[in-house]
């Protein structure tokens, strides 16, 4: 089959790690052909173009800045992807017929490019992978009003989007539930669980060499030798609920009996970086807060810490589902889910045995998680965490809840 996907995530190497990198070469691998179209910011420097990756197509479509960027340029971009990404399609992948048109969110803007691949490709199947239910999360941190025009203009979109989708594939059973009780139009057959997933790298190391590593990573990155390490990777917005992560930074900062790492960037990091370098050095015996790692250096990072932490803010009612989850599990870590309520990943954590849930509003209930951690057997809970993984979180899984499709 030939097999289109849309997305903003920068797509310049094939061969890396990502949800959608790691699904991409999944098809590719089954001997599908693939087309990935996604966004070349002008921070960049480069042009519109198609280039080829390790038996991959890879359409870059040049456009504003879409993220790390201000308001005022990011919503005008996210306006204008449907247009450029339609022309540049139109142009450097035209007369090519394909099987399945695939696309994520964010953003939502997608409805007229899918619209337009339909008409051409009328036997196609149109398939959302939903990883970002806007507006509503958007209205549920306060970035606008529920009544706003904003949230009126998003919503049409956001059903648009759904209307032209022949499946829609969510990350977990809470999301499924979300959109069909919120969307009644849509109906259920056309919503499943395609969870976020990974290719799993089976690398054997010999004993000795992972105690090598073990050591060496500590040192490089100046962490305790002799403590369990907590760690915090990935996005540092105002979906994680920064001041409550602070919070919760500041009420551990003084253990001797474990160690917090904060890894990642995001627009709320300022917000953590001042409160890390107001820290006396002799007070703060236990958090170490860094800048974002490449993807590689944070993978080795993470296999020798401990316990895996997830963030989300208390006030979201769309059950945000964290792919960060999927490195700890691989890594096999125990992990601490301190979200909302309405989110399911704390609860299937601690229904199968690899965690522990709070709600994001008292930290003196993540500090007793902690404690709480620390007394359990982590080891056994990260394999339990692993064997979840495998059996529910591989590229295969979501390959097949699309190919079904198919058959």
């Amino acid at each position: 089959m030939n097999i289109i996907f849309l997305t903003l995530v920068r797509t310049s190497d094939i061969q890396g790690r990502g949800i959608y990198k790691d699904l991409m070469r999944k098809f590719r691998d089954e001997g599908h052909q693939v087309y990935i179209v996604t966004s070349c910011e002008r921070r960049l420097g480069f042009k519109t173009g198609l280039t080829e990756d390790n038996g991959v197509y890879i359409l870059n479509v040049k456009t504003l800045n879409i993220v790390k960027t201000n308001t005022i340029e990011k919503g005008i971009g996210t306006l204008l992807l449907e247009k450029q990404y339609k022309s540049a399609i139109k142009k450097h992948l035209k007369g090519i017929t394909f099987d399945l048109i695939t696309y994520s969110t964010p953003p939502i803007t997608f409805t007229n490019v899918v619209k337009y691949l339909k008409r051409k490709n009328p036997e196609a199947v149109s398939y959302l992978l939903l990883k970002d239910i806007f507006p509503q999360n958007a209205v549920d941190i306060g970035m606008f009003g529920k009544n706003s025009v904003f949230n009126w203009y998003f919503r049409k979109k956001e059903k648009k989007l759904y209307e032209v989708s022949d499946y829609i594939g969510c990350m977990s059973p809470a999301n499924v539930e979300f959109v069909l009780d919120h969307n009644p139009e849509v109906k259920a057959h056309r919503v499943e669980v395609a969870p976020n997933s990974i290719e799993l790298k089976n690398i054997i190391v010999e004993p000795e060499q992972e105690r090598y590593e073990w050591v060496y990573i500590r040192k490089k990155y100046n962490l305790p030798i002799n403590r369990p390490i907590f760690i915090y990777g990935g996005n540092l917005g105002k979906p994680q609920g920064i001041d409550f992560l602070i919070q919760c930074l500041d009420a551990v900062k003084t253990r001797l009996d474990c160690y917090f790492v904060v890894v990642g960037s995001g627009t709320e990091k300022s917000k953590l970086d001042d409160w890390y370098v107001r820290q006396d050095q002799n007070d703060n015996q236990a958090v170490k807060v860094m800048s974002f790692l490449p993807k590689e250096d944070y993978d080795m990072l993470a296999k020798y810490c401990d316990v895996g932490l997830i963030f989300l803010d208390h006030r979201f009612t769309i059950p945000n589902y964290p792919s960060r989850l999927l490195s700890y599990l691989e890594n096999r870590m125990p992990v601490i889910c301190a979200t909302d309520k309405n989110t399911d990943i704390g609860k299937i954590a601690e229904e199968n045995g690899y965690g522990y849930w709070c709600e994001s509003l008292k930290t003196d209930d993540f500090v007793s998680l902690v404690d709480k951690m620390l007394k359990s057997d982590k080891k056994a809970m990260g394999e339990k965490g692993y064997e979840f993984l495998k059996q529910n979180y591989l590229v295969e899984h979501t390959y097949q809840a699309i190919m079904k499709h198919f058959k």
